[in-house]
């Protein structure tokens, strides 16, 4: 057996319609252990985020494409067409898993509907993910996930009540619901290894907003009260001379006085104003300025060395360059590099570590098309075939 019959997934098919990042996401995770993963792409574009950079140098994939699709074939075929249609109806009567992130309606509109794919293959995972579910009053619309921070409450809750509401930036929705739809995928697979039956398999943007905040979501239902880690008094972002820095003054038995330890001010764990939680509540803001004023004075390697004396939780805040550029990164395995026929390809690899599956790149991220003759080939499927 070569390395790639040898990763978990392989031998399992998967149709992916997906397009953008929630869907290709959680197909590539599939991808990197070992899943044929056959992403079905529409004239003349594919999918959008192949051109999400309208000043990329033209005959260039998209970075944001090469994040997310690599170890996947593409093929492209025109679903309004019906011998393109019949042609993807092959594929999905042998398929293990089909994917898609449509609208509601979309699939059944071009005939590959839950209903009339599990009577032709009973066998099939059906996975979705939608913006909102699959019924319900915001079900008609749109999934995006800056609506779903909104609508889910994650949105409004804000370290500091001073700070304007903002939109998170990095797709925390996205990347989160795609991650719930993996794990939906692996179980059917292993549900129907007892039953021999597929099921549809359905996760949400705005589900996943509120499974993280599941924390949050029980004080409240429970006991009508407010949980806000990011707004703890001990904790906060704080600049220094040359950049800035996080602390969190928890997981200690005496945390204040440690941190007072730590910036010269050894008796501020006795004033009135700070002693014990509920005061340092009151006083949060008297107690940040004081900790901003301290902070101010000297340069971040200088307080992260200070702080960590005293093993409080601390960290420099850094740009994702420098980020990138990290040791810890660099023996992380975090990066991956391969060449496609014009560029070197350099992304973000898979923070699941296997020891017997490493990530690897087996297929670069694929030019729109690349393997439509070979998977149909495979499948034997011609365009003209009509599939009962």
């Amino acid at each position: 057996m070569n390395a790639a019959a040898e990763l978990p997934l392989a031998g399992v098919k998967i149709v992916d319609f997906t397009q953008v990042m929630m869907g290709p996401v959680a197909t590539q995770v599939l991808a990197d252990f070992g899943a044929d993963v056959i992403k079905v792409e529409r004239p003349p574009s594919g999918d959008l985020s192949r051109t999400s950079f309208p000043n990329d140098p033209a005959g260039l994939t998209g970075p944001v494409y090469c994040s997310l699709n690599r170890n996947k074939r593409s093929i492209v075929l025109d679903l309004r067409r019906d011998e393109d249609r019949q042609a993807v109806l092959r594929l999905l009567d042998e398929a293990d898993v089909v994917v898609n992130n449509f609208r509601a309606g979309v699939m059944e509109r071009m005939g590959f509907g839950w209903d009339v794919l599990k009577a032709r293959n009973p066998r099939l995972i059906y996975a979705v993910g939608t913006g909102f579910g699959l019924s319900g009053p915001y079900a008609h619309k749109g999934g995006q996930d800056v609506l779903a921070q909104a609508l889910s409450g994650v949105m409004a809750r804000k370290s500091n009540d001073s700070h304007p509401l903002s939109i998170y930036s990095t797709t925390f929705a996205d990347y989160s619901a795609g991650m719930h739809l993996v794990q939906g995928v692996l179980l059917a697979l292993i549900q129907r290894g007892k039953t021999g039956r597929g099921q549809r398999v359905s996760v949400s943007l705005y589900d996943s907003m509120l499974a993280a905040q599941t924390q949050e979501a029980a004080a409240h239902m429970m006991r009508g009260r407010e949980v806000n880690w990011g707004a703890m008094p001990l904790t906060g972002v704080f600049e220094t001379t040359d950049g800035a820095l996080v602390l969190v003054g928890a997981f200690k038995a005496h945390p204040l006085r440690d941190i007072g330890v730590a910036l010269g001010l050894p008796d501020i764990h006795d004033d009135p104003r700070f002693i014990g939680h509920e005061m340092q509540v009151q006083n949060k803001a008297a107690l940040q300025a004081i900790f901003r004023e301290r902070f101010g004075t000297n340069t971040t390697a200088y307080w992260l060395a200070k702080l960590e004396e005293q093993d409080l939780l601390c960290a420099p805040v850094r740009t994702l360059g420098e980020a990138l550029e990290d040791e810890q990164t660099r023996v992380n395995g975090m990066i991956l590099e391969t060449t496609n026929r014009i560029e070197t390809v350099r992304v973000v690899g898979s923070p699941v570590h296997l020891d017997d599956a490493p990530v690897t790149i087996r297929i670069p991220p694929a030019e729109l098309g690349q393997h439509t003759a070979e998977v149909l080939a495979e499948f034997g499927v011609s365009r003209g075939d009509k599939v009962a």
